[in-house]
């Protein structure tokens, strides 16, 4: 499956998760992980921010991109109180984006570089599989959550 695929395909399985009744939305995937509510506002900012950069960097390669607190973002952008259609909004426009530059640029991606703080030499092609990769995740924690729950009514008495 080619990124164009895989970045339609994972924004579809994200966008359902957007529109879970509130008690959904407040189940976690584990103790002291965030709730499938604020996984959602993480990936609609992590979107932004890795839009950002893939504009960033085919723009100007040879870049030192900032690695961000995701933590921080989650407490002092309040994502308790955030309205949840907001984040969506900015996931999808994000997503948008990123599927229009990935479509002019994945193929020669590879030889565009760049220095993310934490992680070293990347290149353009890592950012776009970036994006895939770390939303595959979160919906997989969002899955857990909700699995979870419905296992626990399942086998309570």
């Amino acid at each position: 499956m080619d990124v164009i695929e895989q970045l339609k395909r994972t924004k579809a399985e994200t966008l359902k998760y957007f529109d879970l009744a509130d008690e959904d939305l407040q189940k976690n995937y584990g103790p002291g992980k965030w709730s499938v509510r604020y996984v959602l506002h993480h990936l609609a900012d992590a979107e932004t921010i890795l839009f950002y950069r893939i504009r960033r960097v085919i723009s100007e390669p040879k870049q030192v991109i900032w690695a961000f607190d995701q933590d921080a973002w989650a407490q002092q952008l309040d994502y308790s109180t955030v309205p949840l259609e907001l984040a969506k909004s900015i996931y999808v426009s994000s997503r948008e984006g990123i599927i229009y530059y990935a479509r002019l640029h994945y193929d020669s991606s590879d030889e565009i570089k760049f220095v993310h703080s934490e992680t070293g030499l990347r290149t353009l092609k890592d950012e776009f599989d970036k994006v895939v990769w770390h939303n595959q995740q979160h919906v997989g924690d969002i899955e857990k959550a909700l699995l979870s729950s419905q296992k626990q009514r399942l086998s309570a008495p």
